[in-house]
């Protein structure tokens, strides 16, 4: 490992590390509002909205993927919204469940209705697992 690796860290041994894997279900459809709405009757169903072309939104998905744990995933159903490719879907869940858009966003729901929503900070796995 040369200099510049140690103090950028490069080329950092991952092989103790086991890679997260967030289950996270496309969100490329309006039709799928319907689906994860039912779906909200039997277990928890969360919304993550990210913009693409946004360095917040892209530092608030990676500390999200870095504390999901898997044992949320019998029991949450994560729904992943490309907000510059899916506007129209984020603009229907603004308007089907009165939850004003921010980018990025979570978005959770219960029993068909929205119980917990947040963005940028306050966007946390440990909030979804309190629910």
């Amino acid at each position: 490992m040369g200099l510049f690796d140690k103090v950028f860290g490069g080329d950092k041994d991952t092989s103790n590390k086991k890679d997260k894997v967030v289950p996270w279900i496309p969100f490329t459809e309006i039709s799928q509002l319907i689906e994860l709405e039912g779906l909200s009757e039997s277990k928890t169903v969360a919304v993550f909205k990210h913009s693409t072309t946004c360095g917040i939104s892209r530092m608030v998905l990676r500390n999200f993927e870095a504390e999901y744990e898997e044992q949320l995933d019998d029991t949450v159903a994560l729904y992943f919204l490309d907000l510059k490719t899916h506007r129209d879907i984020s603009n229907g869940i603004a308007e089907k469940f009165s939850v004003r858009h921010e980018s990025p966003q979570l978005v959770v729901l219960k029993n068909r209705e929205v119980v917990h929503h947040s963005s940028h900070q306050d966007i946390s796995a440990d909030n979804l697992k309190a629910l």
